[in-house]
């Protein structure tokens, strides 16, 4: 039997879902502080799932004003797409790891996204008696594919490739 089959639920005080692009010279992060999600492992890993909303509205890169555009009609859209989500359509062994197919929305537009996943470990007794468990994913979008505002003329001031970094814990939950 597999020691991390069962549901989990993502502990966001412990995740992090968090982006990379390239801006003028240099590259911009950003994080998500809002989000929830859910993981399905089961005894046949290929059958397992995860899903995650994020709350657009939650971006945060260091700059508040960089953070209102973000938001804005130009990119995010949270007035008319407050949410992100993402659902998984399947998992497959690749190599050391794990490649997780799934389906990203982002502003009401739903594109196909593998991500490569390393299983962490599962801690059966956790910090507070809970087990828990640790993945990290990693991926890259182009921002077109969502519709997001593209550079003007002939200045790139945010690149097309946002690299995407995930890590979750995630608790126990049946």
């Amino acid at each position: 039997m597999n020691e991390a089959a069962g549901r989990w639920v993502v502990d966001t005080a412990h995740s992090y879902i968090g982006f990379a692009v390239r801006h003028l010279m240099g590259r911009v992060r950003g994080r998500f502080t809002g989000f929830a999600g859910e993981i399905v492992v089961a005894d046949d890993p290929a059958r397992s799932s995860a899903s995650v909303t994020i709350e657009a509205v939650s971006v945060h890169t260091g700059h508040e004003g960089r953070d209102e555009r973000l938001r804005g009609k130009d990119f995010l859209d949270v007035e008319r797409a407050p949410k992100i989500t993402f659902a998984s359509t399947g998992l497959r062994h690749d190599g050391d790891g794990w490649l997780l197919t799934g389906d990203l929305t982002i502003r009401g537009v739903t594109k196909g996204v593998e991500i490569v996943v390393e299983p962490l470990g599962v801690d059966p007794t956790g910090l507070h008696g809970e087990r828990r468990a640790g993945f990290d994913g990693r991926t890259a979008v182009l921002r077109s594919d969502f519709g997001l505002d593209l550079p003007r003329g002939d200045k790139v001031v945010f690149g097309d490739r946002v690299d995407i970094h995930v890590e979750i814990e995630a608790v126990r939950s049946d």
